[in-house]
């Protein structure tokens, strides 16, 4: 079946709309030049290719090469009872399907929201059909409907030690995924945009938007942050080469209490 790729977001759509809604909502842009759709033959064609690279013992990142569309680098968590690839990218091909089986079998596809779906159903059809699992919050954002997409809200553990859960803030569905045995046994939180991994590696960030600079309210960052909280791990990954290596959960803390000062007038005299 035919489907066709956002040049901007990477994000599939079974038809060539005239704008593609991700793009048009606040959160993204659509492109001076206009909307444009592009496929996967077509990328091909133009000589990308995907990449996989261990970040630690069981998670691997999946980029491709040039990126497409935002270009998020999706993560491979590796499990004995099976993987779960998360924030699938906008790209794939046989080369690194082969790689990923070859760690074993994927048991579930999921985004931390909706600008990184990417082409998860392609991803999934190429995955033995493993489940795609959309925020049922977000559902209203699939473009591309198929029967492998189940929608979840709430809590839910993907693998043993795997679980997935939805601080929202982003977006009302925006997820996080918490693996307990990464880093060492010491916690791994998968935060794509629900929690954004600042360059300084000492901070996290809290938007509705980041490309159009939309913060969320101190009330939303406090009720993200609290949601986390509960949770333990020592390392945070964003959805790029984005990365908090150590003491991220009290970066986190830190980094809501900077927010909400910020967006309380606490600190104005500075400005």
């Amino acid at each position: 079946m035919a489907f066709w790729i956002c040049a901007t977001c990477a994000v599939e759509s079974a038809e060539q709309l005239d704008v593609c809604p991700i793009c048009a909502d606040e959160r993204q842009w659509v492109p001076a030049s206009g909307q444009r759709w592009t496929t996967l033959d077509e990328l091909r064609e133009q000589g990308y290719r995907a990449l996989l690279q261990e970040l630690e013992p069981d998670l691997y990142a999946i980029t491709s090469s040039p990126t497409a569309g935002i270009g998020q680098q999706s993560k491979l968590l590796v499990s004995p009872e099976g993987s779960l690839l998360w924030d699938p990218i906008g790209f794939l091909d046989d080369e690194v399907v082969e790689r990923i089986l070859a760690l074993g079998p994927v048991r579930a596809i999921t985004a931390s929201h909706p600008h990184m779906y990417g082409i998860q159903v392609e991803w999934s059809r190429d995955l033995g059909n493993a489940p795609v699992l959309v925020a049922e919050a977000d559902a209203h954002w699939i473009n591309r409907p198929d029967p492998v997409i189940e929608t979840w809200s709430g809590e839910r553990e993907i693998l043993p030690g795997v679980t997935l859960s939805q601080p929202g803030g982003h977006f009302p569905g925006s997820a996080v995924a918490h693996w307990a045995a990464g880093a060492g046994g010491k916690g791994v939180l998968l935060s794509g945009d629900t929690l954004f991994a600042n360059p300084d590696r000492t901070s996290v960030a809290f938007m509705r938007s980041y490309p159009n600079h939309l913060p969320l309210s101190g009330a939303v960052a406090r009720r993200v942050a609290d949601h986390v909280d509960r949770l333990e791990f020592d390392r945070l990954y964003g959805n790029f080469a984005n990365v908090i290596p150590t003491d991220a959960k009290e970066v986190v803390r830190r980094s809501a209490e900077r927010h909400i000062g910020w967006t309380n007038g606490d600190f104005d005299h500075l400005t």
